[in-house]
């Protein structure tokens, strides 16, 4: 399973969201520190789901990062857009 893939199914498990959309970015980042080469380096994410209703920025953030747990480590970056 791509890492891609593994954000996808985990977001969607702890979130349920009613948007999500998770791209990996790592061929613009070719050449750039943190890309090395074998791609899925670098991911965006767009996630929409009521469990971030009440939520500050940072509380969503750290329930993401919580969410993908081991994953977020083997990634050089994640740009995270996020909503209720």
């Amino acid at each position: 399973m791509s890492i891609r893939d593994e954000i996808e199914a985990r977001l969607n498990e702890a979130f349920g969201p009613t948007h999500l959309v998770v791209t990996d970015d790592s061929d613009q980042h070719i050449g750039h520190a943190g890309h090395d080469g074998k791609g899925e380096s670098h991911f965006s994410v767009v996630i929409r789901a009521a469990a971030f209703g009440d939520m500050k920025r940072v509380a969503q953030h750290r329930a993401v990062h919580k969410a993908l747990g081991d994953i977020v480590p083997r990634i050089h970056a994640l740009a995270l857009d996020i909503g209720a």
